[in-house]
């Protein structure tokens, strides 16, 4: 690409957009995406800003429909000469505010014109913006016409079968399993509990010797969301606070707020939702004993036994090992630190060998530098986590630091 006459289309892009567009400069906007090579149709879309274009080109009632014709032109003839990222930045860009008709199209085109592994990193790329506009939002409010999300279910579900992944989608609560922050009074409140960021990081890394692509992780809340999303990107950039880089949250609903039966029923929609856009994903869920994870982990299993690989119960209100047994038959396994979580996530095959290891050494630094209240409170999470440890050691061998 010649980057001197690139960077003259580009400023001559920019003057175009600067201030009204008349229909001759929406002409030249056309002409020169229409007449660039494909390096640099990438290089004038990376540089210019793609809210203010589509907002700038419009389609008028009397006259000709430019913005119609420059999204066809990106979304449909020209997209297969865009990178994946330029393809996710212009579904961002259709998705703010209304998504009328003609951006549902355009969102359509985008993915029925990938494939296999391209269509999987295009979704996680839609779900790694690390706000509300994620992928579900997207597909299950953000398109309203039944028709053309019907279409991109039915196209992905079909990509899924032709090129299943293999690798597993991480599925978290947030309350008393990933922090102490309901019932749970063993640790202060608020804190993140030892060991637990490894251990979503194992899973996601998964058992194999070439570790899974990273940012798998996705916490399935019975936090309520709103209208606007801000409590949802609220709750994300909180968990950014306590060490989780990239999530997607999958939140409730205010009505759900109450009974474990309404958060569990309210966690499987959210799910249900979730497998249909990542068929091609196996599935492991990390919940707590305090508030209906159990009884939507079951349901995981009974309905979706061949995409459910695995649930982890933190256990907060000491269930007696009889009843954690009879779950362990059903592949609900309970625990008390995230080591012994690891311990069980390696026998069942979700996490490697190495992996127990490295949970069990972030656990025993994570500990170290939880401000218990009282020296009783510490000393009994010490015990417990001790007691794991030689679980784990039997498996690893003697633990070492670093």
């Amino acid at each position: 690409m010649d980057l001197t006459a690139a960077a003259r289309k580009l400023q001559s892009l920019r003057s175009s957009m600067t201030g009204h567009t008349d229909r001759t400069e929406e002409r030249r906007i056309l002409e020169l995406f229409a007449g660039a090579a494909a390096a640099e149709l990438n290089y004038l879309l990376l540089n210019v800003d793609l809210d203010a274009l589509l907002g700038d080109v419009d389609d008028r009632v009397v006259g000709p429909d430019n913005l119609t014709a420059l999204l066809e032109l990106l979304c449909v003839k020209r997209a297969p000469e865009l990178g994946l990222p330029l393809r996710a930045a212009l579904i961002t860009a259709l998705q703010k505010g209304r998504t009328p008709g003609l951006a549902e199209r355009m969102v359509r085109a985008l993915f029925l014109g990938l494939r296999g592994r391209e269509l999987s990193e295009f979704k996680n790329l839609l779900d790694g913006r690390g706000n509300s506009h994620d992928l579900q939002q997207l597909l299950f409010h953000d398109v309203d016409d039944a028709s053309i999300r019907q279409d991109i279910l039915t196209h992905i579900q079909r990509e899924a079968a032709a090129a299943p992944s293999g690798e597993n989608k991480v599925l978290s609560d947030i309350d008393d399993t990933f922090l102490a922050n309901w019932k749970d009074t063993r640790y202060p409140p608020k804190t993140v509990y030892p060991g637990v960021l490894q251990f979503y990081r194992e899973l996601d890394r998964g058992p194999g010797i070439i570790p899974g692509r990273e940012g798998d992780l996705t916490f399935i809340s019975a936090r309520p969301q709103d209208p606007l999303g801000l409590i949802e990107d609220r709750t994300l950039a909180t968990l950014r606070e306590h060490g989780v880089s990239s999530a997607v949250m999958l939140s409730g609903a205010f009505t759900h707020l109450l009974g474990n039966a309404r958060i569990a029923a309210m966690k499987f929609e959210n799910f249900s939702r979730y497998l249909q856009l990542y068929p091609e994903y196996g599935f492991v869920f990390t919940g707590d004993s305090g508030q209906g994870d159990v009884a939507f982990g079951e349901r995981m299993l009974t309905e979706h036994p061949d995409a459910v690989r695995a649930v982890f119960i933190h256990d907060v209100v000491d269930t007696p090992e009889s009843v954690r047994m009879t779950w362990r038959g059903k592949r609900v396994f309970f625990f008390d630190t995230y080591i012994g979580a690891a311990v069980e996530a390696f026998e069942v095959g979700v996490i490697a060998r190495d992996g127990v290891a490295r949970v069990a050494r972030a656990a025993q630094e994570d500990l170290a530098r939880v401000p218990f209240s009282s020296e009783s409170q510490r000393h009994s999470r010490v015990t417990d986590l001790e007691r794991d440890s030689r679980r784990a050691e039997s498996i690893t061998g003697p633990l070492r630091a670093g």
